[in-house]
């Protein structure tokens, strides 16, 4: 009778270590989501603000316009897409 009351202790000492295991890694999960949506709210700032600069002073076709030294393509940057957005398709010259 003492072997099953020991393998009964033995599987509840199991049970709460896998739980314990489990909501650690609930804890965690939840630090790295909020970190994600952190960072994705600053990119999301920082794509607007590049929207913003891009109408106050829009990149020129002929580099020398606005009295700028640098070509245009220095001033332009890249687009972000989103999550599960298809990427563009290649140009052919």
């Amino acid at each position: 009778m003492m072997d099953a009351m020991e393998l009964h202790g033995r599987a509840m000492a199991d049970a709460r270590e896998r739980i314990n295991q489990t909501e650690l890694a609930l804890e965690r999960t939840e630090e790295m989501l909020a970190e994600n949506i952190a960072l994705c709210s600053r990119i999301r700032r920082v794509v607007e603000a590049a929207d913003r600069l891009v109408k106050i002073d829009p990149p020129s076709n002929e580099g020398a316009a606005g009295g700028h030294d640098a070509p245009p393509t220095s001033r332009t940057l890249p687009t972000l897409r989103t999550v599960g957005e298809p990427s563009p398709a290649p140009k052919h010259s």
